[in-house]
C-alpha cells in the first residue's frame, strides 16, 4: 500500500512528464519580442471589438453620468486603436488583430447582463460591473505590454502603452465613483 507522500511524488512526477512532453505550437513565441507582438495583436482585436460594443452599452444605460462615461471611453478607445497601430508601425509591422478569447468572453458576459436585467439602475449597475471587468483586463494587459516594451527598448510603443494604461485606470476609477455615488443604492 502506497503512503500519501509516495502517492504525491508519483503524481508530481507524472504531471511533470506530461507537461514536458506537450509539444509547442509551430508558431509559438520563442522570445519576448514574439510574445510582445502576439499580445499586441490580441489587445488590438480587443480594442476594436470594444469600439463596437460600447455603443450598445451606451444605448442600454440610463444613468446620465454612466452614459457620459461610456461615450468618453468610446472616444478614448478609438485613440487606443490608433496608438496600437502606431506601435505596430514603430516595430515595422502591419497592424494585425488576433481574436482575444478573454475579451470576447467579457463582452459576451456584458451582453448577457444587459439582456437579463430591466432598464434602469439594476442594469446600469450590471453595465458598470461588466465594464470594470473589461477595464481590469485591459489594465493587466497594458501593464504587461509596457513592461515588455521597456525590456525590449521599444520607447515609442512604451510611451503609447503607458498613455493608454493611464486612461484605462482613470476609466476604472470613474466607473467606481459613478457606482458609489448613488447608482448602486438606487439598484438596491
Amino acid at each position: 500500500m502506497e503512503t500519501k507522500k509516495t502517492a504525491r511524488k508519483t503524481t508530481s512526477k507524472t504531471t511533470a512528464k506530461k507537461t514536458a512532453k506537450t509539444p509547442a505550437k509551430k508558431d509559438a513565441a520563442k522570445q519576448l519580442k514574439d510574445l510582445f507582438e502576439d499580445s499586441l495583436k490580441d489587445i488590438y482585436w480587443a480594442e476594436k471589438a470594444l469600439v463596437k460594443a460600447l455603443p450598445k452599452m451606451h444605448k442600454n444605460a440610463t444613468d446620465k453620468k454612466l452614459k457620459t462615461a461610456i461615450e468618453q471611453h468610446l472616444n478614448e478607445t478609438e485613440i487606443h486603436v490608433k496608438r496600437l497601430e502606431e506601435c505596430f508601425a514603430s516595430l515595422g509591422k502591419k497592424a494585425q488583430a488576433k481574436k482575444c478569447d478573454a475579451m470576447q468572453g467579457l463582452l459576451d458576459e456584458g451582453k448577457s447582463i444587459m439582456e437579463e436585467t430591466e432598464a434602469g439602475p439594476v442594469r446600469d449597475a450590471g453595465i458598470i460591473a461588466a465594464a470594470q471587468k473589461v477595464e481590469h483586463y485591459e489594465i493587466a494587459t497594458y501593464g504587461s505590454l509596457a513592461a515588455y516594451a521597456k525590456v525590449l527598448k521599444e520607447k515609442d510603443c512604451l510611451k503609447n502603452l503607458l498613455a493608454t494604461l493611464n486612461e484605462e485606470k482613470k476609466c476604472d476609477q470613474l466607473l467606481t465613483k459613478i457606482a458609489d455615488t448613488a447608482l448602486n443604492s438606487k439598484a438596491k
